[in-house]
């Protein structure tokens, strides 16, 4: 097993195809331990975040940032993740202890964990003043084949993904990660059958990484018929930029009688990061003090 989670960029030799991929159980199972999901939490919040990472890592702009979300209607609630434009993630979701009985295939129901009766979100945040919103209705709830639809529906981008988490006995994950392959303008049905004999012949994501979670191997696996050229290959990992700086600035646009009631109601305020779980206290004089400057900051503009 490689240490660290990898995501992989390639272009095909005649440019016809631009693929992703990126092996992920570290960064799922560090979610894992921060939500306490359950296997069929752990799967569909597995299967955002890779898918998170390779559209994030798309991005290449700095401090731009990618965010999945998806509501389905089904128990587990709204699944979100976000990922920098270098492919780090961080991700949660609302029900993490929702248990559900295997598919008669064996395999974990996220389908109905997520529920198809709803929508999926993609939030492009480049850092210019409106970030860029599509959405499109679910097919599945399985997350892969509704990114492809998103792709296709919003993009004009027609597109092979995978997606997969396997789950060991104790709960831990075994193997996450996934693949994006695209076509490109001027790729003709001659080229998606290819990619469709090879996404087939493939198999699913969780069997190609369990044994070798190398996803450039991945990669050369779905597309046998084509020469890759690797263009990135970069470490991705759950990371969280919350600070006590943030927490305080989250505080603060709460505004003068929110924070006057905090006082007077609980004498201090515990905050806690939804992503990774860090908690901050803020005591009252500090409540006082950022109570003080808004007041007059308010007092200078009159």
């Amino acid at each position: 097993m490689s240490m660290k989670d990898q995501l992989v960029r390639a272009i095909s030799a005649d440019g016809m195809i631009k693929a992703a991929a990126v092996s992920t159980r570290n960064l799922t199972e560090c979610a894992r331990q921060i939500h306490r999901t359950l296997p069929v939490g752990t799967a569909a919040l597995g299967r955002t975040l890779a898918a998170a990472s390779m559209m994030g890592n798309a991005l290449k702009d700095d401090g731009s940032s990618l965010t999945l979300q998806i509501r389905g209607g089904g128990p587990l609630g709204m699944i979100l993740a976000v990922s920098d434009s270098l492919g780090n993630v961080r991700g949660t979701v609302d029900h993490p202890d929702v248990d559900l009985p295997l598919r008669e295939d064996g395999k974990l129901n996220v389908g109905a964990a997520v529920g198809a009766n709803g929508t999926l979100t993609v939030i492009r945040d480049l850092n210019m003043k409106e970030p860029y919103v599509g959405t499109v209705a679910l097919l599945s709830g399985e997350i892969a084949d509704d990114l492809a639809s998103y792709f296709v529906e919003s993009q004009q981008i027609p597109t092979a993904c995978g997606l997969g988490v396997l789950v060991n006995r104790d709960q831990s994950v075994r193997a996450a990660g996934g693949y994006l392959i695209e076509l490109m303008p001027g790729a003709g049905d001659e080229v998606a059958g290819c990619v469709e004999r090879g996404v087939v012949a493939a198999g699913n994501v969780t069997q190609m990484l369990d044994g070798n979670d190398d996803p450039k191997a991945m990669l050369r696996r779905l597309l046998p018929e084509y020469t890759l050229e690797f263009l990135e290959e970069t470490a991705v990992e759950y990371r969280c930029p919350c600070s006590r700086q943030r927490m305080e600035r989250a505080l603060i646009s709460l505004g003068q009688e929110e924070l006057q009631s905090m006082i007077d109601e609980q004498g201090q305020a515990e905050l806690s990061c939804r992503f990774c779980g860090r908690r901050q206290v803020f005591t009252r004089a500090e409540l006082e003090k950022m109570l003080a400057d808004l007041n007059a900051k308010r007092t200078q503009k009159k």
